[in-house]
């Protein structure tokens, strides 16, 4: 995923969460510290997540073990439900919560 494409697809997932009555933040810089993250914090004062974006131009989406289990990781240390949104092109956003 290029860089521009990626901050876009956090950008309007951002958007679409407030929309549902979710408060979103967007976490600057993840993925470029060595230490594990996730893109966007949601919210909604009865569910709380930890959300990977990802994006992709064809039918699937591979996510490795390592970043998975990183991010699960993360987001139980911080109490938070680890959930990947994955925007295919044409096809819209789908969300996965990693087993």
């Amino acid at each position: 995923m290029s860089k521009k494409r990626g901050i876009a697809a956090e950008r309007e997932l951002l958007h679409l969460l407030w929309q549902k009555g979710y408060a979103v933040a967007r976490v600057a810089g993840s993925g470029s510290i060595p230490e594990p993250s996730c893109d966007l914090l949601a919210g909604n004062g009865k569910q709380r997540y930890a959300i990977e974006c990802k994006t992709s131009r064809k039918r699937v989406k591979y996510i490795a073990k390592k970043q998975a289990e990183d991010f699960i990781a993360f987001a139980e240390r911080f109490g938070l439900k680890p959930l990947f949104a994955i925007r295919f092109a044409h096809k819209g956003w789908f969300f996965v919560e990693p087993k």
